[in-house]
This record gives C-alpha cells, structure tokens and sequence, in this order.
C-alpha cells in the first residue's frame, strides 16, 4: 500500500497545479502581465495551504519549505500565457481547473489535520478552510466577488462533502490513494453540475428576491 504522505503530496502538487491554472486564466481574462499572473497563480494555489498549516501550527508552511510546490504555479502560468488565446472563449476551463483544486484540497486539508490528531469537526473545517481559502484570496485580488459568497453558486458545500467523506474513511479505516480519486471525483461532479444547473441555496434572509440588489432587494425583503 502506498505510503499516506506520498498519498498526500501528491494529491496536494496536483491540487496546487489545478488551483494555479485558475488563477493565470482569470490573471489573463483580466490582462495581467506576466508577473502578475504568477503572483495570482501562487496566491490561490498556495494560499490555502498556507493558512491550512498556520492553523497546525506545524512550523513553517510546506509551501516555504518544500520547493516542488513552486514549480506548479510558474507551469500554470506559462501555460497560460501560450495557450490562453486558443482557448480564452471556454471561460469554463477557469470553473473546471477550481473544481479540480477544490476538490483535492478539501482532501488534503482533512488529512492534514486528521494525522494531526484534530477531532472530526475540526478536521472538516479545517479541510474546508483549505480548499476554499485560496480561491477566496483570488477573487479579493483580482478584484472580483469570491465564488464563496456568489449567491447563485455553490462552493464550500462540495467542500464539505469531500471533507466528511475523507474524515468517515479514514475513520473506517478505508482511506487510500483510490478512495482519495473516488471521493475527489465526487466534489469535482457536485461542484461542476451545481454550477451548470445554477443550483444555488437559500439566502441569509427569507423573503429576499435572489435578482434584486441593493435598496430593491431590501425592500423584498422587508415585505
């Protein structure tokens, strides 16, 4: 059986790799140069790693540390920067590289706290904080309204789902490399599909019309 930190570095560098490709391509959808796209690219796929470790306390980041994780932001962006104006009309290829980041941190992050010795709750929090914390960082320094708090998508909920699947594993004792891609699969499925059928959930305020905006939107909701 493969080794959990082999497992677990794995699955990160590719989270990093999913994560950073999401960021050069909103970088380029905004006209970033090719610094910026870097430094956008690093900021979400590294950035909820980093607060992931913080939280542990388990010294510094591996981020600062293990220097395999700067190789995936520096591919993602060169990528981009060769490709992006081949396929800059699929503005989904952005939803689907943070699906895929969102789904292997929500693991990772699980398991980093699990093996930490966290209780249960804990470690899904923790798994959910990672894999939406980079994305968020993303969104504020583009300048654009996180996905986390889009009222027409949803975004921590396939985080969850990942989360307490990976925490009932690993408490079975079923947790492996092949349980790890089946349960990435599933929140990579939940979270592409919510967003293509604009599942959403219920507003804050009940009575709140989901179209309206600023004083409208508090006049229905005062209704």
């Amino acid at each position: 059986m493969i080794p959990i930190d082999i497992v677990l570095l794995w699955l990160d560098l590719v989270g990093v790799f999913f994560f950073a490709v999401s960021g050069s391509l909103l970088a380029a959808r905004k006209q970033f140069d090719i610094v910026g796209s870097v430094l956008l690219a690093s900021l979400v796929s590294l950035g909820g790693g980093v607060i992931r470790d913080i939280i542990l306390n388990a010294g510094p980041p591996i981020a600062f540390t293990n220097p395999a994780y700067l190789a995936p932001p520096l591919l993602a962006a060169m990528l981009v920067y060769f490709l992006f104006s081949s396929v800059q009309r699929f503005t989904s290829l952005l939803t689907l590289f943070d699906a895929g980041g969102l789904a292997l941190f929500c693991i990772t992050g699980t398991l980093k706290a699990l093996t930490a010795g966290m209780n249960p709750v804990a470690a899904i929090l923790l798994g959910v904080t990672t894999a939406v914390g980079g994305g968020m960082l993303r969104d504020i320094t583009a300048n654009e309204i996180p996905t986390l708090f889009n009222n027409r998508d949803i975004y921590a909920l396939p985080a969850f789902v990942g989360a307490g699947l990976t925490t009932l594993l690993w408490h079975l004792g079923f947790f492996s490399g092949v349980t790890a891609c089946a349960v990435a699969a599933v929140v990579f499925a939940f979270r592409v599909t919510a967003w293509r059928r604009s599942w959403y959930v219920p507003l804050a305020v009940r009575g709140w019309h989901r179209t309206g905006s600023g004083p409208s939107a508090i006049s229905g909701a005062r209704d």
